[in-house]
């Protein structure tokens, strides 16, 4: 077993499958706005409604960000779900914020998340074998979320 610092050193993303990389041909705020009725239509929330547009916050703590600058950084969680796994090992958390990026370049809505395969999970949270099979579900879905607001 080895320590989180030994592995995050180490650790490679596996760009092909842990990188979710999709676009929209709708708007950035379209997307954002769609994408949260569906976030709440499955029972996960926004946590960071008030902070996720990067432009806003970034100039509201003196940050210098050009007029276009559209980048929104949703953090999403589904409590039900979050609740019994963090009472159940809090060491899990370091895994749990899950956020999509969103942000137009190119003249397109373009969408990221990034999430982690079993194997890296294993190795971050060990003695914990039920958990990457149900953090992977929580990996498809999201991805399925975001394929449902493009």
């Amino acid at each position: 077993m080895c320590s989180l610092s030994v592995f995050l050193k180490d650790f490679a993303v596996n760009r092909s499958e842990d990188l979710y990389v999709v676009d929209s041909d709708k708007g950035v705020s379209q997307f954002v706005r769609d994408f949260a009725d569906v976030v709440s239509r499955n029972a996960f929330v926004i946590n960071n409604a008030d902070t996720m547009n990067m432009r806003d916050t970034f100039r509201r703590h003196g940050g210098e960000v050009a007029d276009d600058f559209d980048l929104h950084m949703i953090q999403i969680c589904k409590p039900t779900k979050a609740d019994k796994s963090l009472s159940f090992n809090p060491e899990r958390s370091v895994l749990m914020p899950k956020f999509v990026m969103v942000f137009s370049k190119n003249g397109r809505t373009q969408i990221r998340y990034l999430s982690y395969g079993a194997a890296d999970i294993a190795e971050i949270v060990p003695d914990d074998p039920a958990f990457p099979g149900s953090l992977a579900e929580t990996f498809a879905k999201i991805r399925s979320m975001i394929d449902e607001a493009r």
